[in-house]
């Protein structure tokens, strides 16, 4: 049976150049060299391959995949069921392309993984993209960050959710989208199949938030929420604190960049340190906060045994910060590679250096290499996986 499979893997980088031939296309040397390397693969007759055409990373620059790229591809992979992922993140695609993918999404029922982050799809590919994954059921992972689909393109897919029940994991974050999170909240009273949401830069501020936690409320699915970059002071956290006193399936919250300062750290190690034990990471990075917030959360985890994951760096790290989280670290409450701060002394003080982990760190690029263990440098791997599938 493996040998079978392997004849037809073999075939994927000719298939390939006769299509090229047919459609008089140029090859693209990148994609010709991945196909190569997928038909070398014996995995997939247990778990299938992802194809990994990203236009970033590369230590030698490659030709960036284009719509025609895109068209000549699909063609090629219309009869390979096999090929369960597909990266496309930083290429040249545009809503030409979002139709090609649309078209293949209605009619490929193997497809799992699709990341099409950092192209240039804008509202109408956000559309026809959207509206394939009305009828799709085969796709449980999309990312569309840092395309510019708009607010109208943002409640495309706020729409497809309320039908789609396949979908478990979606990011539209930095996606030029301002408007649309009372229409996603609306979307996630009812769905009961997202596990993984990034709303970063959605300008959602309190009001948003307010809505979004109203509907969490009802919902039973949702683990991992970001909602970085949305101007959220600390009235936003405080309805994010009386979330964490009742909900009872989020286990990952990325706050980044915001600003919920003092006020706002106190409310959420409040709702950590008496009602909530289901958060298993807290990122707060860069929300000026300082020592008093910082050790109420620090103080949070001494009666919080479950939350295992904290991230402070670029907030005002005084003295009695440095004491706090050096003690976790030291009674071993907090683990060296769940935090992203590491003690030192210097004359004797104890201060605090940046560690390069995180929630995001692997977000946007992938590395060449497992020197570093997943958790370590981002710890939603562990905790909600986000490889290409579940």
């Amino acid at each position: 049976m493996a040998q079978q499979v392997m004849s037809v893997v073999a075939d994927l980088h000719l298939h390939y150049v006769q299509a090229c031939q047919n459609l008089s296309q140029p090859e693209n040397p990148f994609i010709a060299r991945v196909l190569q390397e997928a038909d070398k693969k014996d995995e997939i007759s247990t778990k299938g391959i992802t194809l990994k055409l990203a236009g970033n990373n590369h230590l030698v620059p490659v030709p960036r995949v284009t719509d025609d790229d895109l068209a000549v591809l699909v063609s090629v992979l219309g009869q390979a069921a096999f090929v369960t992922g597909l990266d496309l993140a930083y290429n040249l695609l545009t809503d030409v392309g979002a139709k090609t993918m649309a078209i293949f999404l209605q009619e490929n029922s193997t497809l799992q993984y699709l990341n099409l982050m950092f192209n240039d799809i804008g509202t109408s590919g956000a559309e026809l993209i959207a509206g394939a994954l009305h009828s799709n059921q085969s796709l449980v992972h999309l990312r569309m960050t840092g395309n510019r689909i708009g607010n109208q393109g943002g409640m495309f897919f706020a729409s497809m959710l309320k039908i789609n029940s396949t979908l478990k994991k979606l990011d539209l974050g930095d996606c030029d989208v301002e408007e649309t999170t009372v229409h996603i909240a609306r979307m996630l009273r009812s769905n009961s199949s997202l596990v993984e949401l990034h709303l970063g830069k959605h300008e959602m501020k309190n009001f948003g938030v307010e809505r979004l936690c109203d509907a969490l409320y009802e919902n039973s699915t949702l683990r991992y929420l970001d909602l970085s970059c949305n101007n959220i002071i600390c009235d936003g956290a405080k309805f994010l604190g009386e979330l964490l006193r009742k909900n009872q399936t989020l286990e990952i919250l990325d706050l980044d960049a915001n600003r919920i300062e003092d006020v706002g750290a106190i409310y959420l190690s409040e709702a950590l340190a008496t009602r909530n034990r289901t958060l298993k990471a807290l990122s707060i990075v860069s929300n000026n906060i300082t020592g008093k917030g910082l050790v109420a959360l620090a103080q949070a985890m001494h009666s919080n045994m479950t939350l295992s994951h904290i991230y402070i760096w670029g907030n005002k790290l005084d003295r009695s910060t440095c004491a706090a989280f050096s003690e976790l670290l030291a009674v071993e409450r907090l683990q060296p590679d769940c935090t992203d701060v590491a003690p030192y002394k210097v004359d004797g003080e104890i201060l605090l250096a940046e560690l390069s982990h995180g929630l995001a760190k692997h977000r946007y690029w992938s590395p060449r290499c497992a020197a570093v263990a997943p958790g370590a440098a981002n710890a939603s791997l562990e905790i909600v996986p986000v490889s290409e599938y579940l």
